[in-house]
């Protein structure tokens, strides 16, 4: 079992940056992505990106590639996810994941999860 939490949401502008953090208690075996997704009010869990737990491979959904980045430090069992150029619709609770299999894009490619944190961007 591991657990997953979140931290580092909070309200900014238009524009701003923002650094998310995600701390693992433990590894759990056959863990091989680590993913952030984010869910809007109103809309279904959206995923925005993962990096893989050994090497530094990352995958990006389309509508953040180019402003977010995801990165990890091992010692710490932390992920990072960093947010650049943040929009309005870039306003969600966001959430990390754990898990294998699938695309590493779905939900359900996901078992263990985080409890959120909220981003709210201002315009």
């Amino acid at each position: 079992q591991v657990e997953l939490e979140e931290s580092g949401g909070g309200l900014v502008q238009a524009g701003d940056s923002l650094r998310l953090s995600c701390a693992a208690s433990a590894r759990p075996f056959g863990i091989y992505r680590r993913a952030w997704f984010r869910q809007a009010p109103g809309k279904e869990r959206e995923f925005v990106g993962f990096i893989r737990w050994t090497g530094s491979g990352t995958y990006y959904a389309d509508s953040v590639k180019g402003r977010f980045t995801i990165s990890k430090d091992d010692d710490k069992n932390t992920m990072y996810l960093g947010m650049n150029g943040l929009k309005p619709e870039d306003t969600a609770v966001y959430y990390c994941a754990a898990g294998y299999g699938g695309t590493g894009t779905a939900v359900n490619d996901y078992h263990y999860w985080g409890r959120g944190t909220q981003v709210t961007v201002s315009s």
